[in-house]
């Protein structure tokens, strides 16, 4: 065998080619995660269908499905980008994973991309599976695509932000507690079964500038009554968004 048959190249893959490897397998660790699926799947859909086919909660006028669809999209975004995220990544943490990471040839910053990518490409499987069960129920959505994309992404800029935030700065054990409490209490009074005119008037002003009410009722605003643009909802959500990200970038513990 002559010499020069073989010619290593030693060095990091391209660094997008290392994001999106990075991306495929935090997506596939969080669909094979039993708790996860529980949080991103099963819950909304059994939401979604349940309180669409029982009159248990007075949503107002029209058609049950019509109100609870978008505060369902709502709750799957949240359930993904805050409490799954923050779950995960806090044992990653615990467990010294990030640490390890961290020292790989890929970036921090394109670690951070990559579980955002595999958050979306989850979110989007959840979109579709919720759409096709709304749809069945006699969903009738209207309003501007544009705007329904928008408040998406939106929120899971402001729930990925507060997420990693609680990540990075909690104990995996208090996070774990942590994040499945807020997704509790956030479902009861962010909007998204119960509207939140059913709240007295002051716990009203409160509810509404959380982030779930904010992305429940802008969805509901566009898709049920045909909003063009609900300026308002995008605003609060981008002011958790600049917050929620900015304070995980500075405070997030690698360690």
């Amino acid at each position: 065998m002559s010499a020069g048959t073989y010619a290593p190249k030693p060095g990091a893959a391209p660094l997008g080619r290392m994001i999106a490897a990075q991306a495929v397998l935090e997506t596939k660790m969080l669909l094979r995660n039993g708790e996860q699926l529980l949080l991103t799947v099963v819950i909304p859909t059994l939401l979604l269908v349940l309180f669409s086919s029982v009159d248990i909660v007075d949503t107002g006028s029209g058609e049950a499905v019509d109100f609870l669809t978008p505060g369902v999209l709502a709750l799957a975004v949240m359930s993904t980008a805050f409490t799954g995220q923050a779950i995960a990544t806090g044992f990653e943490r615990r467990y010294g994973v990030l640490k390890r990471l961290g020292a790989s040839p890929l970036p921090r910053w394109a670690l951070m991309t990559a579980k955002t990518l595999s958050v979306l490409v989850t979110e989007v499987l959840q979109v579709v599976l919720l759409t096709v069960i709304a749809f069945a129920l006699g969903w009738s959505p209207h309003g501007n695509p544009f705007a329904v994309l928008l408040l998406l992404i939106l929120g899971t800029a402001a729930f990925s932000g507060l997420g990693l935030l609680m990540a990075g700065t909690l104990k995996a054990e208090a996070t774990l507690a942590a994040a499945n409490l807020v997704f509790l209490l956030l479902l009861v009074g962010g909007g998204v079964i119960v509207p939140l005119d059913k709240f007295p008037d002051a716990a009203q002003s409160v509810l509404g500038l959380l982030p779930i009410s904010a992305l429940s009722d802008g969805l509901r605003d566009v898709l049920r009554d045909g909003t063009a643009m609900p300026w308002g909802d995008l605003g609060i959500l981008a002011v958790w968004a600049v917050v929620g990200l900015g304070a995980a970038g500075r405070f997030f513990h690698w360690e």
